[in-house]
């Protein structure tokens, strides 16, 4: 894509998180997305087929983004423990400090269709195999117990952290989301060693 589209590209897809973030997917016309981008409604169905294809390439692009910044983060770590530290600092402070994607994220992935979840389920598949390459180097250099199941707490880890997102967007948001990384991490740590 040129620049140009690009841009317009990247303007639709964060009208699309800020729009599905405060209506919900279902609640989200395509025409409202539209208006908040400041493009004509046809403008979108010349990036995208439909909705769907909308929110699946906000989570490629979001989830893209996010891993990018967790491997060059972890380049910077010389453990599998600091290493699982970082994803979990990022992934909290991220989520933190973008509530829309926070929201489309954690409530609205869990109200779309099985097709839908499926796509953006491929979106996630990098940032998963991620957190199993960080377990994988602390069983080789022997910080983790060498019979842990990789694939099996790969997802408990995901799936912990994802819950403590969605929790703290149900509570309101009313404590800090970055302040749980310690706790977090320890526990994690006592299941890993």
């Amino acid at each position: 894509m040129t620049s140009r589209k690009n841009e317009k590209y990247a303007l639709i897809l964060r009208a699309a998180e800020k729009v599905i973030a405060e209506n919900g997917f279902h609640g989200s016309q395509v025409s409202r997305i539209a208006k908040e981008a400041g493009v004509a409604d046809g403008t979108i169905y010349l990036y995208f087929k439909n909705k769907e294809d909308i929110l699946i390439s906000l989570f490629q692009n979001r989830l893209g983004e996010l891993v990018a910044l967790f491997n060059e983060s972890i380049r910077e770590t010389d453990s599998a423990d600091a290493a699982l530290r970082k994803v979990c600092e990022l992934h909290y402070r991220e989520l933190e400090s973008n509530v829309d994607l926070a929201y489309v994220t954690q409530i609205e992935l869990r109200q779309s269709s099985l097709e839908l979840r499926k796509a953006i389920g491929l979106a996630v598949k990098p940032y998963i195999e991620l957190i199993e390459h960080i377990l994988r180097k602390g069983v080789e250099e022997k910080s983790f117990r060498p019979d842990l199941d990789v694939k099996l707490t790969r997802l408990l880890i995901f799936g912990a952290m994802d819950e403590v997102v969605t929790s703290w967007l149900i509570a309101g948001r009313k404590y800090s989301l970055s302040a749980q990384v310690d706790k977090t991490v320890e526990f994690f740590l006592r299941g890993l060693k």
